[in-house]
């Protein structure tokens, strides 16, 4: 299995795992719209965001997530590293994909000198919070969002 960063021509097996969550649809049947086609421009050219998937070795992307670092001054000036976006391909979940796509981008954000990794999760994915505390994640904090 490949962890790399993300290509354009990702951008459909990308889409596709975060449309369809509970099943699998096939890269080329993902609508790929303007608004994805500018936030992954906007994504692949900012130093500080990655879009990373787990890639077979044959291209096909099994996984993705988004790491983003996250300068502050909080926790004495430390970067910290937010994880979003992270899905597996359905058909391919139980077999450990995503623990190693978990485990290699806390890697990159270690390498890279952050001291916290954080990440946030949809309240009914129960099966997804169980998965991220067997990874060490901590309840630590409760989130909240503002639709604009």
């Amino acid at each position: 299995m490949l962890l790399r960063t993300a290509t354009r021509q990702d951008l459909p097996a990308i889409v596709a795992l975060l449309t369809v969550e509970d099943a699998v649809l096939d890269p080329s049947e993902a609508v790929v719209d303007e608004a994805y086609e500018r936030a992954f421009a906007e994504v692949d050219a900012d130093g500080r965001n990655e879009m990373l998937v787990l890639d077979d070795g044959n291209g096909t992307v099994l996984g993705c997530l988004q790491l983003t670092y996250i300068p502050g001054l909080g926790r004495h000036g430390q970067e910290r590293a937010l994880i979003e976006a992270v899905r597996v391909r359905a058909d391919r979940r139980g077999a450990g994909l995503g623990r190693e796509l978990l485990t290699r981008a806390v890697e990159r954000a270690r390498a890279r000198g952050c001291t916290l990794v954080q990440l946030t999760s949809d309240k009914r994915r129960t099966g997804a919070h169980r998965f991220y505390a067997s990874l060490g994640f901590a309840r630590s904090h409760d989130g909240f969002k503002l639709p604009l």
